[in-house]
């Protein structure tokens, strides 16, 4: 019998010596604390991903993502950064951590330069190319000149039914037509565009929609605040 495995991960980027990365699934529990009646559970969770990564679960620092495009550097633990929906660090041991349900994770990673970027996209992130100010700051602040990106599980353009007010903000090669009045939007595609054309030549995706996969949260499917997690960290 086939099980699901508690951590997904990019095989592209898994292959990198000095990252680490990892979503989180259903079989570690939701790492949501928003929506928890009780705490003590989801950070008992969040330890647990962190270990399977090998990576210090007391040391995580939060993205406080309110789905913008406000980067944050990080040099030294944090409890949560409040109000970003990026953070870039180089210094190894240090994880940083986000809470996804149909949203998408996005890893940035320079070799050379051993810094790392985990990118928190849903429909308003990415209209205001949150990903592409991650790369700024590497570029900008790291010196980065050799970002490889991994997009991670999120709803794909199969699923992701919006709003004519949502589909008119994004260029047309990312919309198809819904059902009735209602569309269908590819924000994988939409990210891996704006990666290519802000000049990252290596763009691997997972091709994994959390609303079709039962063993990753979505809140399309079934709104009930759970969420799974991205641990991203230098090694």
């Amino acid at each position: 019998m086939q099980t699901t495995p508690d951590v997904i991960q990019i095989p592209a980027l898994a292959a990198e010596p000095g990252l680490i990365h990892g979503f989180s699934t259903a079989g570690i529990g939701s790492l949501g604390l928003t929506h928890a009646p009780d705490p003590a559970p989801v950070l008992e969770a969040r330890r647990a991903f962190a270990r399977s990564l090998g990576v210090d679960g007391e040391q995580l620092t939060v993205a406080g993502a309110v789905h913008g495009s406000t980067v944050a550097r990080v040099d030294e633990p944090w409890e949560v950064i409040q109000g970003v929906d990026a953070l870039v660090t180089d210094r190894p041991g240090l994880g940083l951590f986000a809470t996804f349900a149909d949203c998408y994770p996005i890893v940035l990673w320079d070799a050379p330069r051993k810094c790392a970027a985990l990118v928190h996209a849903g429909w308003r992130g990415t209209r205001a190319r949150v990903a592409v100010e991650a790369v700024r700051v590497m570029r900008d602040h790291y010196g980065c000149a050799a970002i490889v990106a991994g997009i991670g599980p999120g709803i794909c353009g199969r699923c992701y039914e919006v709003g004519g007010d949502v589909a008119s903000q994004f260029d047309a090669r990312f919309v198809a037509p819904g059902e009735g009045d209602r569309f269908l939007l590819d924000l994988a595609a939409a990210n891996r565009a704006q990666l290519e054309e802000a000049g990252v030549r290596e763009v691997h995706g997972l091709g994994l929609c959390t609303k079709e996969s039962g063993f990753l949260p979505s809140h399309r499917r079934d709104a009930d605040g759970t969420r799974f997690g991205a641990i991203v960290a230098v090694r």
